[in-house]
């Protein structure tokens, strides 16, 4: 996997206490490959609401602060559907390697969003290599990105 970890601003990072275990090894992660990274929480796994940590994550990429954020929870839902809620924020479920680089590439994803229930850590990894790594295409999916916002 051709990775190419060149960013210049911090990535976001938050999880509920279902992907408490998944955030803690993605920073690992993170600090690994030398990215800066901010975390939201949760910072246990006590039971924690996810809109609690998945809104933060949301405003800091939204501000454009943030190069990316990274969400978790046990199926990604309801991550994904609290940061959606954010002006500019396109928040993707991914759940394996193609759906990672497609979100990017065609959706302009700038948030993954990893349901730590149903990838196993390898897979987790490899998500954020792939999505950190991918460029957006531009061209014809610009025009349906643009039509995303209401």
């Amino acid at each position: 996997m051709d990775t190419n970890f060149d960013i210049k601003k911090p990535v976001a990072i938050g999880a509920d206490h279902a992907g408490f275990e998944y955030k803690q090894l993605l920073i690992s992660f993170l600090e690994g490959k030398g990215l800066l990274f901010k975390d939201f929480g949760t910072h246990s796994t006590d039971s924690a609401d996810y809109p609690d940590f998945a809104h933060p994550v949301a405003a800091a990429v939204e501000s454009g602060d943030y190069a990316f954020g990274i969400l978790l929870c046990g199926s990604a839902n309801g991550v994904a559907i609290t940061a959606n809620k954010h002006r500019g924020v396109r928040a993707a479920i991914c759940w394996e390697q193609e759906i990672a680089e497609l979100a990017r590439k065609h959706n302009d994803a700038n948030i993954l969003c990893i349901p730590a229930r149903f990838v196993t850590e390898a897979v987790a990894e490899e998500l954020v290599a792939i999505f950190i790594a991918t460029e957006f295409e531009g061209g014809r999916h610009a025009a349906r990105v643009a039509k995303i916002s209401c």
